[in-house]
């Protein structure tokens, strides 16, 4: 079940009666969506919080294996999810007024929360990628494992502008 039905179903009567009327039902649907989208987003920001903990505690692991030549890309990564981090607690929810010049219709909410999701997957993605470089602290491909965990942060922020395109309405 996804958080939009979770909302969904916790409707008190007073709101599934609102839903009769004409017009508030696509209000309340919208509303609904965005409710979701930031549960999932405050939900992304807390998991990418505990991940980017597993990385500091990577970078003092490296430091302690004398491995310093890989800090530039430990910093980096790092950067890269607070970035991340940071712009997921602050993104649009996909709010529409009455007269702002782009107007956010449901099929584009929807895409909104696809990004979500996808953000989601970027999370699991990254603290697998440290798990690996966790284990291979000691190889010779520790470099590798360190940049997938920056490269796969960069990805996550990518992800993050083509979401804020469908908000401002330039997506293709």
């Amino acid at each position: 079940m996804s958080l939009l039905d979770n909302i969904k179903d916790g409707m008190s009567a007073v709101e599934k009666l609102a839903a009769q009327i004409p017009g508030y039902k696509g209000y309340k649907e919208k509303e609904q969506r965005r409710a979701a989208d930031r549960l999932l987003r405050d939900h992304i920001v807390n998991r990418m919080r505990t991940v980017k903990g597993r990385l500091n505690t990577l970078q003092t692991d490296l430091i302690s294996a004398g491995k310093l030549e890989l800090m530039n890309e430990t910093g980096s990564a790092a950067t890269q999810i607070q970035t991340f981090i940071d712009r997921v607690r602050t993104a649009s929810y996909g709010y529409s007024g009455l007269f702002d010049a782009a107007k956010i219709q449901e099929d584009d909410l929807d895409r909104v929360y696809e990004f979500d999701a996808a953000l989601l997957s970027y999370v699991d993605r990254i603290d697998a990628a440290i798990t690996h470089a966790e284990e291979g602290l000691e190889g010779e491909n520790t470099r590798a494992l360190v940049r997938t965990i920056r490269d796969l942060a960069r990805e996550a922020n990518a992800t993050l502008d083509e979401r804020a395109d469908v908000l401002r309405g330039t997506a293709q």
